[in-house]
C-alpha cells in the first residue's frame, strides 16, 4: 500500500528564486506499507512539522525501516535531520554521492544508512524496491526508485511541474510541466535520455513525481513529451514572435508581421510576460521571431538575458528571424546572430530593421519575411 503524506506549498513565491509559481507547488512524499514500511523523500524544512505530522497518521503506529532519498535538493531533504530525531531506527537508503551531499548538508547528523547501486534491490515482504540511477537529472546524485509489484516508478523530479495538488490546471499537465522541464532539467538532455533508455526496460504503470500529481493514465504521453524535449525537438510546427519594445514601434512590427503569419502563431511580450514562460515557448514551437531595439549599441538586456536563458538549456533544432530597431544604428541584428554562431540553429537572411518607426520599407521587409517564414513548415 502507498499513501501520500506530501505538502502543498502556497506559500513561497519564486521556486528556487526565479520561477514564479502563483499556483503553488507540491513536495511529494510517500509512505509504502508492507512487512517494511518505506518512506520515499522528505520535504523543505518549512513544511517539516506538517510533513512528520502525515507521516504519523499514515503510519497508524507503525515504526519506519527505511527511508529512501531520490534526490538531495533541500526541498526534498531538508527535514532529514527532524525525520532521524523522530525515527532514530531508520536507515536513510541512498547512493554514494547521496550520502556525500548529506554530509555538506547535514555535517553532525547521526544516522544509519544502505548505500545502493544501479539495479540494486531492496526487499519489503510482499514487494521489493529496485534502484534506477539517473545521474543529472537533475544533480548528479539523483535517482529513481521502481516499486516492483506495483509497477510505480518513484521518479525524484522527473515528471514534474509547477503547481499545489489542490490546483486544477486548466491547461492540462503539459503547460506547467514544460515549463518546469526547461527551466529546470532542460540543460541536460543527454542525460534525460541516457534515463529514458533504462526506464524503457521496466514496465511501469505509474509515475510518482517529486513534484505535480501521479501520473497514471497514458504514460506515453508523458514518456514521448520528455523524448521530444530532451531531444530538443519542437513539439509544434508554428512560429511565436517575442517582441521587445520600449515606445511601442519595434512591437507595432511584430504585430504587422503576426497578421502576416499563416499556420499555429503566437505574440509574446517578453517586456511584460513571464521569461520563463517565453523560454518554454520558445522551445515548444518550430519558429521564433526575436525582436529587439538597439540598446548601449548592443541588445536590449531583456533580449539578451531571454537569449542567453535559450542557450543555457541547450537551445538549438530551430528556425530564427530577427527584427531590430536602431533610430541611427540598428546593431541588434548583428549581436543577436553572434550569440547563436555556435548553435545549431537556422538563421533567416530576410531581416527587419526599423529606423524609430516603420515606413515602406521596413513593411515591405515584414512582408518578404512573413512570406519566408509561411514556406518554411
Amino acid at each position: 500500500m502507498i499513501k501520500y503524506v506530501g505538502v502543498n506549498d502556497r506559500i513561497t513565491k519564486l521556486f528556487e528564486g526565479q520561477f514564479i509559481i502563483p499556483e503553488g507547488i507540491s513536495y511529494n512524499s510517500y509512505v509504502i506499507l508492507d512487512d517494511k514500511v518505506v518512506v520515499m523523500d522528505s520535504v523543505d524544512v518549512k513544511f517539516a512539522d506538517e510533513w512528520l505530522a502525515n507521516l504519523e497518521s499514515a503510519l497508524e503506529g507503525r515504526d519506519v525501516d527505511y527511508l529512501v532519498i531520490d534526490h538531495m535538493e533541500p526541498d526534498h531533504s531538508a527535514s532529514l535531520d527532524k525525520f532521524v530525531l523522530k525515527y532514530p531506527n531508520a536507515t536513510l537508503v541512498g547512493n554514494n554521492k547521496t550520502f556525500n551531499m548529506l554530509k555538506l548538508f547535514f555535517p553532525e547528523l547521526q544516522y544509519k544508512s544502505l548505500v545502493v547501486n544501479d539495479g540494486d534491490t531492496l526487499e519489503l515482504g510482499h514487494d521489493k524496491l529496485q534502484f534506477v540511477m539517473t545521474p543529472m537529472v537533475h544533480w548528479p546524485e539523483v535517482m529513481m526508485t521502481y516499486l516492483e509489484n506495483e509497477k510505480v516508478l518513484f521518479s525524484a523530479d522527473a515528471f514534474g511541474k509547477f503547481g499545489a495538488l489542490d490546483f486544477d490546471d486548466p491547461e492540462g499537465w503539459a503547460c506547467e510541466a514544460r515549463r518546469y522541464y526547461f527551466g529546470i532539467v532542460g540543460k541536460f538532455g543527454a542525460f534525460v535520455q541516457k534515463a529514458l533508455q533504462k526506464l524503457s526496460t521496466l514496465d511501469i504503470k505509474a509515475i510518482y513525481p517529486l513534484h505535480g500529481p501521479v501520473l497514471d493514465d497514458d504514460l506515453s504521453y508523458y514518456l514521448g513529451l520528455y523524448d521530444t524535449w530532451s531531444k530538443y525537438e519542437p513539439e509544434k510546427k508554428g512560429t511565436v514572435i517575442f517582441s521587445a519594445s520600449v515606445y511601442g514601434h519595434t512591437h507595432k512590427a511584430c504585430e504587422e508581421l503576426f497578421d502576416r503569419l499563416e499556420g499555429t502563431k503566437e505574440l509574446m511580450d517578453l517586456l511584460d510576460e513571464d521569461i520563463y514562460e517565453c523560454v518554454e515557448s520558445a522551445f515548444e514551437y518550430s519558429k521564433i521571431v526575436i525582436s529587439s531595439i538597439t540598446y548601449n549599441s548592443g541588445i536590449f538586456p531583456k533580449v539578451e538575458e531571454f537569449i542567453n536563458l535559450l542557450l543555457e538549456r541547450g537551445y538549438k533544432n530551430r528556425t530564427i528571424a530577427i527584427i531590430e530597431n536602431g533610430s541611427w544604428g540598428p546593431m541588434a541584428r548583428k549581436q543577436i546572430v553572434s550569440k547563436f554562431e555556435n548553435v545549431e540553429v537556422t538563421i533567416l537572411d530576410e531581416k527587419v530593421t526599423l529606423k524609430s518607426a516603420l515606413n515602406a520599407e521596413s513593411l515591405k521587409e515584414i512582408e518578404i519575411l512573413a512570406d519566408k517564414l509561411n514556406s518554411i513548415e
